[in-house]
């Protein structure tokens, strides 16, 4: 995923040697040696976002908190490109999550440092490869098509993808998607923009002796034209972040044994009428066991409009089991974002959370969100 960021500082490097000490043989011979189209560009960006409020799981007690990633999670990075000449560029970025309460690096305790991206790849007039660790094409599609957007704190779609299965043991479902947002040992295929349509493909590999077939794969569809935006995105998974780990999942008070593998589908789109904005998701979850399998089906609606200077935002998520555990999951949220100026912005939310068999859950705050 592209981050969106305001480019605040920018490092413009130009390799030109130049001794008037030497011979003329010799700094002809230095021209030569350096590419005169050569530049690069380094980027720093980010930004911080804390909250102040309250949190409850389902089946949970209620916490007071002063904590990041309210709207956004709180991070950090820098890219950069070098004109490699003929429309082509070497590419990178390192991207690091933090949490501003307790100036730790990451989104929790024991997170990699540059979790979010941290990558190498060959920009082209034919589309860019990236290598390393990759933000996932569900991730970008679950964010782009609902209005909380990346929200791990209020958007209800973040919750039913990310905030089950393997993820939150503090209550027991089998709902959710397996693993993070992020892929390690992973390479990307991104191609051009076509009037709008463009599509990405993404393979993640086992990465050790004896699980070559240990892998991780998806592919996915990006329109954007007009008012109107849609995307088709599906993965599959058959190990988490080691090759044959997720054959014992624990969430909550129950294990689920012999997890083989898990296929996700999501569409999704968008209508903007300037005075009110749509939003609409589906998506398809099938778990695979050594004996029978289960699935999940998710459906999202939302609405943002602009008010003043800011937006009114409100979504509604339901899933239901089909086999597992049988359970029906119901969120909805509402809030408003109010923007300061280009670059900050504070907010206030609530969100309802509710499984049929345990406690309700909720969580209601405001905060504040700083770009650079």
């Amino acid at each position: 995923m592209k981050p969106v960021v305001r480019r605040a500082r920018r490092i413009s490097v130009k390799a030109c040697a130049v001794n008037v000490a030497l011979t003329a043989l010799t700094a002809a011979a230095a021209v030569t040696a350096t590419p005169a189209s050569a530049q690069s560009n380094v980027t720093l960006y980010g930004q911080v976002d804390e909250w102040v409020g309250v949190t409850r799981f389902p089946a949970n007690k209620t916490a007071w908190n002063v904590s990041g990633g309210g709207m956004s999670t709180s991070f950090w990075g820098m890219q950069g490109a070098e004109d490699l000449g003929g429309g082509y560029k070497a590419v990178f970025a390192l991207e690091s999550f933090l949490r501003a309460q307790n100036g730790q690096y990451g989104r929790f305790a024991g997170d990699t440092f540059f979790a979010r991206n941290a990558y190498v790849g060959i920009d082209s007039p034919y589309g860019k490869v990236t290598a390393g660790r990759l933000t996932t094409e569900l991730f970008v599609s679950t964010i782009l098509f609902n209005p909380f957007a990346d929200s791990y704190t209020f958007s209800p779609m973040v919750y039913h993808v990310y905030l089950g299965l393997s993820t939150f043991p503090t209550y027991t479902t089998d709902q959710g998607a397996v693993g993070d947002s992020g892929w390690n040992n992973a390479i990307q295929y991104s191609s051009p923009n076509y009037n709008g349509l463009s599509g990405n493909a993404m393979y993640a590999f086992g990465d050790s002796a004896g699980n070559n077939g240990k892998k991780k794969w998806s592919a996915q569809a990006l329109y954007f034209h007009g008012a109107f935006a849609a995307t088709a995105v599906y993965q599959y998974v058959n190990f988490n972040s080691t090759p044959g780990d997720i054959g014992s999942l624990v969430s909550g008070n129950a294990t689920i044994l012999g997890l083989r593998s898990q296929g996700i589908a999501q569409v999704g789109m968008t209508y903007d009428l300037k005075f009110l904005k749509f939003y609409g998701q589906y998506m398809y979850t099938q778990n695979e066991q050594d004996v029978g399998s289960w699935h999940v089906n998710t459906l999202q609606g939302g609405v943002s409009a602009p008010i003043g200077l800011g937006s009114a935002m409100a979504s509604y998520v339901y899933s239901r089991d089909g086999g597992g555990l049988n359970q029906t999951h119901s969120t909805w949220a509402v809030g408003y974002d109010y923007r300061l100026s280009k670059s900050t912005d504070i907010y206030a939310a609530y969100m309802y959370d509710h499984y049929d068999n345990m406690s309700t859950g909720m969580t209601y705050g405001i905060g504040l969100r700083t770009k650079f």
